[in-house]
């Protein structure tokens, strides 16, 4: 147990540390970010503090009652060691409610997942429309929500790029190691000779956060709004309800026209640009602990995989862990707890 709150307190530190920094004090959607979190720990920090302080005060107490001394000290220490373990097992109680509640937190995070073609033209668009169903599948199993936020369909039927949310109890635990360059390796319906082709999509997942966890100002926003466009350019819509929104500070750019509703749209941009702001946040603090940058998904080049779908084998791989799976039907219909068990106890434990 002890070991949590060390983690917690180190994060409390480090934050500490990031909110004195040139480049945070300069940027205001960082420190605003980090003074939150920094606010959400410091109840904790400051109990466990307490906690450790009684804790040395009572080893120095009990090395006292093995000297010689009369006893009346002697029962005045034991009373004193007594009132100090009452007010730790006290404060052990609120520690273990505050670390509950963290932990319910976690379980209750949601996310936003991006998958994107690769290399492999047609092929990769097909290949990420079979991703998205896969991961839809699996939501379904589990009984978790899907919303599409934006996509970007081909004409054989797959996506460019497809954008969506994920909700419900475990979503982020179960997902989160998902983010990296999928491989597939099969014959696409096009291939005539009978050749296994190598495609890639890239998955991208975000925690998404609440509107109270990260809020953006008006000021901040450069909103344009035109009519959706198909899949060769023209027009779908009679009137301007595709949205694109620039975030000023940071230049990041999201366009979602899928709904009819230019409300709808602005909506879904701004959960989708709330997410990318805060994975930008953790990729620098990332930065900050270290000299080499790390981030989710590479150039999307096939050497740069987490996972292979090799069809004729029928098999995955997750070259991560080294796990390989002769199920490849039933994973991509949807069944990837074998893989995501293996996952939180392979990088996480």
């Amino acid at each position: 147990m002890n070991k949590k709150f060390e983690e917690i307190e180190k994060r409390y530190e480090e934050l500490e540390q990031l909110m004195s920094s040139h480049e945070v004090i300069a940027d205001r959607q960082s420190y605003n970010l980090y003074a939150k979190e920094l606010s959400l720990l410091s109840p904790i920090v400051y109990l466990f503090r307490e906690y450790k302080k009684r804790k040395k005060e009572i080893s120095k107490l009990i090395n006292l009652l093995r000297e010689k001394h009369e006893p009346e000290f002697l029962s005045l220490i034991n009373s004193e060691i007594e009132d100090l373990e009452k007010k730790n097992q006290h404060c052990l109680s609120k520690l273990n409610d505050s670390l509950q509640e963290k932990e319910k937190e976690k379980i209750e995070k949601n996310i936003i997942i991006e998958i994107r073609a690769g290399t492999g033209g047609d092929e990769a668009g097909l290949f990420s429309a079979d991703l998205y169903r896969m991961y839809t599948k699996y939501a379904l199993k589990k009984s978790w929500a899907v919303e599409i936020l934006s996509s970007h369909p081909t004409e054989l039927g797959g996506f460019k790029e497809i954008i969506f949310s994920v909700r419900g109890r475990g979503v982020y635990d179960r997902l989160k190691w998902e983010s990296g360059v999928h491989r597939v390796q099969r014959i696409p319906q096009t291939e005539t000779g009978g050749r296994i082709h190598t495609s890639t999509a890239t998955v991208v997942v975000l925690e998404e956060p609440k509107e109270i966890e990260l809020e953006i100002k008006p000021d901040d926003l450069k909103i344009d709004v035109f009519r959706s466009r198909g899949h060769g350019g023209q027009s779908v819509n009679t009137t301007d309800s595709a949205v694109r929104i620039t975030h000023l500070f940071s230049g990041i750019v999201v366009t979602c026209q899928d709904e009819r509703s230019q409300l709808k749209n602005k909506n879904k941009a701004l959960r989708v640009l709330r997410a990318r702001l805060l994975q930008k946040e953790k990729e620098k603090t990332a930065r900050l602990r270290s000299s080499e940058r790390k981030t989710q998904v590479g150039s999307g080049e096939r050497s740069e995989k987490i996972r292979t779908y090799n069809f004729p084998g029928q098999r995955v791989t997750d070259h991560r862990i080294g796990l390989t799976l002769h199920k490849l039907e039933a994973i991509l219909d949807g069944d990837l707890d074998r893989i995501s068990d293996a996952l939180l106890k392979g990088i996480e434990g």
